[in-house]
Parts: structure tokens; C-alpha cells; sequence
């Protein structure tokens, strides 16, 4: 992306660049996309026996994986009280329970490979209106009633300097099962363990060609890779290669900045630690990286032009929170595709003898990992976990392929002027 200095790229741990597929190949699995959800997918996979060829069109993370805000939210976009108005309580309860697996998925692929990614527990909801704060409540004292969830604190505006500085907030939840990292460094350690694993990662090689037959081919401008089966894993980029996946999502561009390191002054800021998000449509999320720089996401753009300054762009966001940091330097901005649905929800699927996720609409950073597990489960024929994800409801955007995403952007602006408003 254009006028941009990513800071995970400029801390990331050594990686050597793996070379482009050149020539023909075949393997039990492909995986297309070297992001969370197909690193996760190509080292389970491997675990399992597979022999696994995995196809990245740039480098490993140059996708939402490495340019995220490393917010570990557990959960869904859809509160516990939508799955139970939706599902009922059995079913709700079943699907919050495969979502809530993705926290212990994460934290274990960290301890086994040994990732060094600045992990921290830790998650703050806070609440941009009194009225927010009221919801939360519900759905907190639902989850600890009726989903067995102990480790949510309910913060009342009096006590939450304890987490965060500032009179922006009207209260909050605390999640003790949330936290942040290092996303790209996250996302190298799987793909060390996957190349010990017997991975074989092909960087630079956009695919081209996908196509089905008695097997699955997938062609680059290098070579081709033959396989029974494949994972699909571009989020934003998989409806350029699946038809069941068009109309499905719409992009939308993040923007991140990483300040100058705030020394004291950022723990004053955010005493626990905890990585933040507010609770409006178009919302601001912050945390501390390791070295006590302010990493701030804040604002949307619908349009694929970055700003002229992605600095000028999120600063005033984050004045508005921190206004100690209206001139701080900002060393670093950098942004990312999301990829949301039309209902939030993460979409899985599979076309034939080709496997996808994509849709994670900004709780990724934990997800991915899981749904990556889950279609190498699946493909293996552990398909429960993997049917609780792929039976929730969709539906494409409307407007067809030339005004889906004209149509999209109007919605998403409509709610962000009741942010506003």
C-alpha cells in the first residue's frame, strides 16, 4: 500500500523468503493464502499427515494478517443475546463455544512453537454511550448465567482508570480471555512450524488459475500444483477465485498508526494493559506494543485510495481519546483490508473439492487461527466443529456485481454518520 511504514514489518522476527512455485507439482492439499487462516489450515493439515503446498501471492503477511491492530477479541460480532434470538439457547450455546475455542487455539499454537509475539492477556470493551454500558451488562450476566463465561468483569465508569485514562467512556466490560500480539510475528512462528512440519511455501506466486476437475489445479505465472483437495484462504481477495464467495463480503480499508515510544507516560495511559475497542459502528481500537508505543486504529475509509497521510488521517481519532498525544510523534502508519460479510459473521464453505473461510469482518485475529484448524479437521472428516461455522446464515450483498459494493458502502456510511450523530 502507497504512502505507508508498516511497524510489524519494521519489529518483525527473521524470516527467510521462501521461493516462488516454479514448475509442477502435486501434494495430498493446496492452500492459497499465507495468511492465518492458511498457515493455521497448511501446518494442521501437516500435523495430520498431509503432504501440504502452500501458494502466497506476495510475501507471508503482506494481507490483513500482518497489518491488523493484534486485537484478540473473543467471540463473535453477534452478541450472545442475537445467537439466542436467532438460534435459540441450545444452538446459541453450541456456537459460542466452537467461536470461544479459537482463544485456546491460539494461545496453544504460542506455547508450542514457542512464537515470540508479545503476547498479553487482556481486553477492554468500552462503552461510547451510557446506553452501550446498559447492553453490556445484559449480555454479560447472560453469559455468566446461561454460558458458563466467569471471566467477565463489568467496569463501572468510576473504575475505569484502572484500565484506561481517559472521560471519553461511560464504562466497559473486561475480558480476561482477550488480549493482543505482535500479529506478524505471530504469523512467522506458524510458518516456521509449518515448514518443519513439511510445508512447502511458495511466496511471490499469485495464482492465476484455479480450476476443477478430477483433482484441483491450481496455476501461477511459475508453475502448477496438482491435489485432490484445497483451501481457499485470500479473505479478501476469494471472491476473485471462487464463485461461491462473490457477493459474499465487502472491503474495507483499516488504518493504523504506531506512535513514538511513550516510555511512563503509556502506562499511565493504559495502566493494565489491555488492548481497547470502543463500541460504535465505526469504532477506535487501541493497545501498547512492547516497547510503550500507542497503536491505534481509528476510522474507516470505503474507497481503495489511501489518504494522503495516513498519520493526519488517524491522529485526530486518537486526540479525541488521548488528547496528551495530539502531538506526540508517529513514527509508523500503515492499513489493511478487512473483509466483512453482510451479517458479520464469518463465512465457511466449500465448493466441491475446494474448501474456504473468509468474512472474519474484524475479529480475525483470533478466528482465523480456528477456521484454518477446523477445514484441515474437516478435510479429515471432523466435520462438527466445522458445520456449527459453516451452517450460519448468509447472504450476498445485493446490487450484483457492479453496485454490491456502491450499495454496501452507502450502509456502512449510514451508520457511521449515526456514530456521529
Amino acid at each position: 500500500m502507497e504512502n505507508e511504514s508498516n511497524y510489524y514489518r519494521a519489529t518483525a522476527n527473521g524470516w527467510v523468503a521462501q521461493p516462488a512455485l516454479a514448475g509442477e507439482a502435486s501434494a495430498d492439499l493446496i492452500v492459497v493464502g499465507g495468511g492465518f487462516t492458511g498457515m493455521a489450515a497448511a501446518l494442521s493439515a501437516a500435523e495430520r499427515g498431509r503432504r501440504v503446498v502452500l501458494v502466497e501471492a506476495g510475501q507471508i503477511g503482506d494481507g490483513a494478517s500482518g497489518r491488523n491492530g493484534g486485537q484478540l477479541i473473543p467471540g463473535l460480532r453477534w452478541s450472545a443475546g442475537e445467537l439466542v434470538a436467532e438460534f435459540g439457547i441450545a444452538q446459541a450455546k453450541a456456537i459460542h463455544a466452537v467461536a470461544m475455542m479459537a482463544v485456546e487455539r491460539v494461545a496453544a499454537r504460542i506455547e508450542r512453537h514457542g512464537i515470540a509475539c508479545d503476547y498479553k492477556s487482556g481486553h477492554l470493551e468500552a462503552a461510547w454511550r451510557p446506553a452501550h454500558l446498559a447492553a453490556m451488562a445484559r449480555e454479560a450476566d447472560l453469559l455468566a448465567r446461561d454460558f458458563g463465561r466467569d471471566d467477565l468483569e463489568l467496569v463501572a465508569p468510576g473504575e475505569m482508570e484502572r484500565h484506561i485514562r481517559t472521560r471519553l467512556y461511560h464504562g466497559g466490560v473486561y475480558d480476561r480471555r482477550g488480549g493482543h500480539f505482535h500479529p506478524l510475528n505471530y504469523l512467522i512462528g506458524l510458518a516456521r512450524a509449518a515448514l518443519a512440519a513439511g510445508v512447502v511455501i511458495c511466496e511471490d506466486s499469485r495464482v492465476i488459475e484455479l480450476r476443477q476437475g478430477g483433482q484441483v489445479t491450481v496455476v501461477t505465472a511459475g508453475g502448477s500444483v496438482i491435489a485432490p483437495q484445497a483451501i481457499v484462504a485470500a479473505d479478501a481477495w476469494t471472491d476473485t477465485l471462487l464463485p461461491e464467495a462473490r457477493g459474499m463480503t465487502v472491503p474495507i480499508i483499516n488504518y493504523n498508526i504506531a506512535t513514538a515510544p511513550l516510555g511512563v507516560l503509556a502506562d499511565t495511559l493504559l495502566p493494565s494493559d489491555a488492548a481497547v475497542a470502543d463500541s460504535r459502528f465505526v469504532l477506535n481500537y487501541f493497545r501498547l506494543s512492547a516497547d510503550k508505543r500507542m497503536i491505534f486504529g481509528g476510522g474507516e475509509k470505503y474507497r481503495q485510495t489511501p489518504p494522503a497521510s495516513i498519520a493526519d488521517f488517524v491522529r485526530p481519532h486518537m486526540a479525541g481519546v488521548f488528547p496528551e498525544l495530539a502531538d506526540v510523534p508517529i513514527d509508523y502508519g500503515w492499513g489493511g483490508v478487512v473483509s466483512v460479510t453482510m451479517n458479520r459473521l464469518p463465512h465457511l464453505g466449500r465448493e466441491r473439492a475446494i474448501w474456504f473461510a473468509h468474512g472474519f469482518s474484524g475479529h480475525g485475529a483470533l478466528l482465523t487461527t480456528l477456521a484454518g484448524e477446523l477445514l484441515a479437521e474437516a478435510i479429515d472428516g471432523d466435520c462438527a466443529d466445522y458445520d456449527r461455522l459453516a451452517a450460519l446464515p448468509h447472504r450476498r450483498f445485493p446490487g450484483g456485481r457492479h453496485f454490491a459494493k456502491p450499495l454496501a458502502t452507502l450502509g456502512l456510511l449510514y451508520y457511521a454518520l449515526k456514530d456521529r450523530l
